[in-house]
């Protein structure tokens, strides 16, 4: 009985941290869903929104570590001049695991689709915060 018990707590604890963590990743797979179509319009400012507006944001890439928000911004830029250079955006996720209630992790390939210039592809894993009720990508680590 006291088995039982025990039992019946851990499940009553359990199922909402369950539904908790289910929720953060619905809504982190979304904030990715919204990046690509953001990306695919062209718009790199509304892309951006998915990232901390911090100093401390971290961005990992061929060129080594990036970090802040506009440094990263201004990167994109130069590196994506146009809606040529961006091409289509296109992401598979995976894995994507609630660390916590308040982080998630992100692993998974992105392919981007070009017209007048080759097609790259790769790999990146991102850290995903609940800041001031907001999900966004803390730190980005693609290559």
């Amino acid at each position: 009985m006291k088995n039982l018990f025990l039992l019946s707590i851990c499940i009553l604890f359990y199922m909402p941290l369950q539904a908790q963590s289910n929720k953060a990743i619905e809504e982190v797979k979304t904030l990715l869903k919204v990046q690509s179509e953001d990306w695919n319009k062209g718009d790199i400012n509304a892309f951006m929104e998915g990232y901390w507006k911090s100093d401390k944001l971290q961005f990992i890439g061929s060129r080594g570590v990036t970090y802040g928000w506009q440094q990263t911004l201004d990167n994109y830029k130069k590196a994506y001049p146009d809606t040529a250079a961006m091409g289509k955006l296109s992401f598979e996720l995976i894995d994507v695991t609630a660390q916590s209630r308040k982080v998630v992790s992100v692993t998974g390939k992105f392919m981007l689709a070009r017209k007048e210039m080759d097609d790259l592809e790769g790999h990146f894993l991102l850290i995903v915060k609940k800041i001031k009720g907001k999900w966004l990508i803390i730190a980005d680590h693609t290559s």
